[in-house]
């Protein structure tokens, strides 16, 4: 449950970061800002969906 969240939090962060920007500019795509914005959101929903305790989640 934890990967899924994190990779829907890295995708929400790149599909708004290419829709937001405007259709008029040169080389579209992804740009390394997105990505990295992604990464760390991916990182933190991790971070945050951490069980609480020692004890492994079955």
């Amino acid at each position: 449950m934890r990967t899924f969240l994190a990779v829907v939090a890295g995708l929400a962060v790149i599909y708004f970061g290419v829709t937001g920007r405007s259709s008029t500019e040169d080389g579209g795509g992804v740009s390394g800002g997105v990505v990295l914005l992604a990464l760390l959101a991916a990182v933190l929903v991790w971070y945050l969906t951490k069980p609480a305790g020692n004890k492994p989640v079955d």
